[in-house]
């Protein structure tokens, strides 16, 4: 059975629980090199988010392109706060003029994009020292409630039904963030 967009509006008038909100928002950038370069992506990314970044490291090592495991290639941060979520996600989607194909969304209901140019971004001014990078940036959403699955004392399931779908997710893009869903 297929739920039209009326009905997700419904449910999540009826039932609170049910409504969808943005868990965190990523922003993260590999630039496959340590050094400079990887200060700099770090700087940008922390005048973009307001927060510092952590590295992520190389896996595996790999020859041909000089990387050895564990030597940090990017740099990533993650942010939970609603109210800085809220403000950041209204600069992000600005670049791609509040359009998202719908096959970014996963099945459940996650969803991200790249943005060619970090200077693209609205209120973000261009460094010569820094020059330009693009980054990656990931929304989780999920139903209140999901605290369950990821506690240390007795972790529990989430059922099927407290999920949110690809359709879900769709309805929720369009509808609290205000994209236009392709």
């Amino acid at each position: 059975m297929t739920l039209t967009k009326e009905d997700y509006l419904k449910d999540w008038q009826e039932n609170k629980m049910r409504k969808p909100k943005i868990a965190s928002l990523t922003l993260h950038c590999c630039v496959g090199a340590s050094g400079e370069a990887l200060e700099r992506v770090k700087k940008i990314i922390e005048s973009i988010a307001g927060m510092k970044t952590a590295e992520t490291r190389a896996k595996r090592s790999f020859r041909e392109f000089g990387i050895r495991e564990g030597e940090p290639i990017g740099a990533i941060v993650t942010i939970r706060d609603e109210a800085s979520i809220k403000k950041l996600v209204e600069r992000l989607f600005y670049p791609r003029d509040n359009k998202i194909p719908s096959r970014n969304f996963d099945r459940e209901g996650n969803f991200g994009f790249g943005i060619k140019e970090h200077i693209d971004i609205p209120g973000t001014r261009y460094d010569p020292n820094l020059g330009v990078t693009g980054l990656d940036v990931c929304l989780k959403i999920e139903r209140p409630g999901f605290r369950v699955k990821r506690r240390f004392r007795s972790p529990t399931k989430i059922p099927m039904r407290h999920r949110i779908s690809h359709e879900e997710a769709i309805v929720f893009a369009e509808t609290e963030l205000g994209l236009s869903v392709e």
